[in-house]
């Protein structure tokens, strides 16, 4: 048993994990993102890290390793960063969470959840290689800093929707139901941003202190 707190996120592509990290970056807690093994390996065999190519990637490395194998890295980099807690972005299945719940000494695991079609819209103003995109993108133009925010762009079309809806049956076969069923908190990301990122604030506040019993609900 290592002596490290890991607070993880779940949840479906764009609901919001990676905001969630990033106010656990500038509120000084070390975070280490999943997927990020995944796109090293893609670097290492020279792929672009496209949605296909890291989904391929994904499902060759946990028929090989075992479907806890994307943790076990991730917990390696948890450890190398020193720190008594790490949030850890991006479980995508109950091995990963069973995995981290009997490897750390203490461990939380928050469901972070928005509609469809918000995550759709975030996802193609993210911009990055391995998210679904709009065919119409080059026409939108964003009206704020905030890069949720998108004016002048038409609904997402039919084939972004088709490529996320492919991109999370793929996530859902690796088991993230399982995982997000199992979650102890929820954060709902349907509403305002500066919201959101003030719950957040508030719940890792909580658990880095240990002040919180809630539930997930």
């Amino acid at each position: 048993m290592n002596k490290m707190k890991i607070i993880g996120f779940v949840g479906l592509p764009g609901s919001g994990k990676g905001e969630a990290s990033q106010i656990a970056r500038l509120h000084g807690l070390a975070v280490v993102v999943m997927g990020d093994v995944i796109r090293q390996e893609a670097v290492r065999q020279g792929l672009e890290p496209t949605d296909q190519n890291l989904g391929r990637i994904g499902n060759a490395l946990r028929a090989a390793e075992g479907r806890d194998a994307v943790a076990k890295k991730t917990f390696e980099r948890a450890l190398a960063t020193g720190k008594d807690t790490v949030v850890v972005d991006g479980l995508r299945s109950r091995e990963e969470v069973d995995f981290f719940r009997s490897h750390a000494d203490e461990f939380h695991l928050i469901e972070v959840c928005a509609p469809a079609q918000a995550r759709l819209k975030w996802l193609a103003a993210r911009g990055r290689p391995d998210d679904p995109v709009k065919s119409s993108a080059n026409d939108c133009q964003e009206t704020d800093a905030d890069p949720r925010i998108i004016s002048s762009c038409e609904e997402p079309d039919r084939l972004a929707a088709a490529a996320l809806e492919q991109r999370e049956c793929r996530e859902m076969g690796w088991g993230m139901c399982e995982a997000m069923k199992v979650a102890d908190l929820k954060l709902r990301n349907d509403g305002n941003l500066d919201d959101f990122r003030e719950n957040v604030k508030r719940l890792l506040s909580l658990l880095v202190t240990g002040a919180t019993s809630e539930r997930k609900g």
